[in-house]
Order: structure tokens, then sequence, then C-alpha cells
């Protein structure tokens, strides 16, 4: 696995590698909120995957609460390019709330292997890392994006490119002081 220098790579890439841009939400919302009291910075993210490449797909698998408008943070997905999928949040005879896209994703992007040269996962979550070899497998390249603080060593070790989240993907919240 190759990590990002933060300098520009791009020469490293072809402008004609067919990349898809797979996003769970959850996990960076969560991310960025606990690490930076921060929100991540979409126009930013979908432009760091792409880096230069043929953008085929982007994807943000959200789940929808009832009990919060998310219309206007959907409609900025759709204005940078994303294609939408929510799940509703289902609640647990025990109190809890669970929403999981794990599925759904890897679902998607085994699906979209054969039309891809490159999958970029937005995520941290280290059920991805069967995922992650499959795909590589198949002769699919893997790249990462996520906060290494909150990201599974494995799967930072299984991709083929990672890209940590820095200040230069967020959105600094204004009430609140970086941890």
């Amino acid at each position: 696995m190759k990590q990002s220098t933060g300098k520009d790579e791009l020469l490293q890439f072809s402008q004609f590698q067919r990349v898809g841009v797979l996003v769970d939400v959850q996990n960076m919302f969560y991310s960025a909120k606990h690490l930076w009291n921060a929100k991540l910075n979409f126009q930013k993210l979908i432009e760091t995957a792409v880096r230069g490449r043929q953008l085929i797909r982007a994807i943000c698998y959200c789940v929808n609460n009832p009990d919060i408008d998310q219309s206007g943070f959907l409609d900025m997905l759709v204005s940078n390019g994303y294609e939408i999928k929510t799940k509703e949040l289902r609640n647990r005879m025990d109190g809890s709330a669970k929403a999981d896209w794990d599925m759904g994703m890897a679902i998607d992007a085994v699906s979209l292997a054969e039309k891809l040269d490159i999958i970029v996962l937005v995520s941290g979550d280290g059920d991805f890392i069967d995922l992650v070899y499959h795909l590589k497998h198949k002769g699919v390249s893997v790249e990462l994006i996520s906060f290494e603080k909150s990201t599974n060593e494995d799967l930072i070790k299984a991709v083929d490119y990672y890209i940590p989240i820095g200040g230069n993907l967020l959105i600094s919240n204004r009430r609140y002081k970086r941890k």
C-alpha cells in the first residue's frame, strides 16, 4: 500500500482510468465530528478521490433519520455529483438504532468492478477488508480515503493507495475547537 505524501501525484495516474467512489456517509460524519469537530467537505472529497481521472459513479450511502431534516445536505451531495442511496434508521427493542450500509456498499462495489479500473472507498470500517481483497483479485485497484485515527489498520494495509483525511478536506465547525 502506498500512502499519499500530500504532493500532487497526478502524474502516476492516467486520465483514462475509470473511477468509482463509494462514501460511507455515517462513518465519515461521526469521525469528522468526533475527531475534528468539523464536517467533511464533499466537494473537495470528490476532487481528491478522482484526481483528474474519469469519474464513472460516485455514490453516498446515507441513513435517513426521520427526526432530522437532511434535505439540504442531500441537495448539496447531488449538486457535487454524488448519487444518493438512503436507508431508514431502524429502532431496536433495546432502544438502540441500526442502519448499516456495509453490505449494500459491498454489493455495489462488486457489481461495478467490471466497469471500473479503480474503486475509492471512503470509510474506515474494517468490515471492508475482505471486499478489498476480492476487488483486487478481480483486477480492480482499491484506494481508501479516511480518518487515520478511526480507520482499521488492516484496511489501510490491504488497499493499493491510502489518503488520510486532514484539515484540507474539512469544514471547521465554528462552534467548537478541535480536540
